[in-house]
């Protein structure tokens, strides 16, 4: 099972993550881009921390929203959202490929991950902006409208569930701000074990549901994230449940 955190979300001398700590325990990075949080000196910062440790770098695309940390819908025009998402995987990739890695995926941030989860008009220029930029791996929930689109162009869809959030009974998270959307450190540890071992969660409702994954996200904007992250890692080693990149 892959293990991955949003790195990077901070901005200027405003510091959110603790990528230092995190890229220790993880395997793979979502890299915020610039537009969501993160500007060019931490991004360089990132992607050298992260080639120095063999943890793989994905860019982490936002909506233009640094005031809302990207949790804002917006409708942006599809052609102007396919340029914006190449060309944040493009300013990330000169950071990596200048740390003599590469940016192996791509991962919506926020609100776009769910809008495009469920508009089959941005899940198309999530996915054109993908293909403009030369990444062919897109990390996001399986049975999304993401995941269909960017199947049917030819990527490779990594299915992502989350440790930290609470779930639906249809599979999907409970919103940010009513009751259950984020779990306490010991059930985010406990659910990511149920996700490695039975590809299922326990939803709000008490539904057992079924998330297919092979990457478990930790969101790094959290304050026990290090903390949670560290004792999935150590919960899986327990169990004898592999950790590493999703293939």
């Amino acid at each position: 099972m892959d293990l991955n955190a949003d790195l990077g979300e901070g901005f200027g001398r405003w510091e959110l993550t603790d990528d230092a700590a995190l890229l220790r325990i993880v395997t793979s990075a979502n890299v915020a881009c610039g537009f969501h949080a993160g500007d060019p000196a931490t991004l360089r910062r990132v992607c050298d921390l992260a080639a120095d440790v063999g943890v793989r770098i994905g860019a982490q695309v936002s909506y233009r929203d640094l005031a809302g940390f990207g949790r804002r819908e917006m409708d942006v025009p599809p052609h102007e959202l396919a340029a914006e998402v190449a060309y944040q995987i493009g300013a990330l990739r000169v950071f990596a490929e200048a740390a003599g890695t590469h940016v192996a995926y791509v991962k919506p941030h926020g609100a776009l991950y769910h809008r495009s989860g469920r508009d089959p008009a941005q899940a198309a220029a999530v996915v054109e902006g993908a293909l403009l930029a030369g990444v062919g791996v897109v990390l996001t929930r399986r049975g999304s409208e993401l995941d269909r689109v960017a199947t049917a162009a030819g990527l490779r869809v990594a299915g992502e569930a989350f440790a930290d959030r609470g779930y639906l009974a249809d599979g999907g998270l409970v919103p940010r701000g009513a009751p259950g959307a984020l779990l306490a450190p010991h059930d985010a540890v406990a659910q990511a074990v149920d996700l490695a071992q039975h590809g299922a969660v326990t939803a709000v409702d008490g539904t057992r549901t079924a998330v297919a994954a092979e990457s478990i996200c930790v969101h790094g904007d959290g304050p026990d994230a290090v903390a949670v992250a560290a004792s999935i890692r150590a919960a899986f080693n327990e169990r004898g449940i592999d950790v590493e990149a999703f293939s």
